[in-house]
């Protein structure tokens, strides 16, 4: 496996809990090009992986999840 072309974070600082996590998670994962969502509840933040990323399409999905982006 190749490593992804790029990756982007975001600090979500709503996100505290594991429903969060999945929430985010499964809204990211449906973007065209995502391979690999983190979540950090700790540092309260979501790093998004895979090739030819659309920062829009992301901030939308975590918008779409129910939380903002600081």
């Amino acid at each position: 496996m190749t490593a992804p072309d790029q990756q982007l974070t975001y600090s979500v600082p709503g996100v505290s809990c594991g429903h969060c996590r999945t929430a985010i998670t499964t809204e990211v994962t449906k973007v065209p090009g995502v391979e690999r969502v983190d979540v950090d509840l700790e540092a309260k933040h979501v790093t998004v992986a895979g090739a030819q990323l659309d920062d829009a399409a992301v901030r939308a999905a975590i918008d779409e999840a129910g939380y903002d982006i600081a």
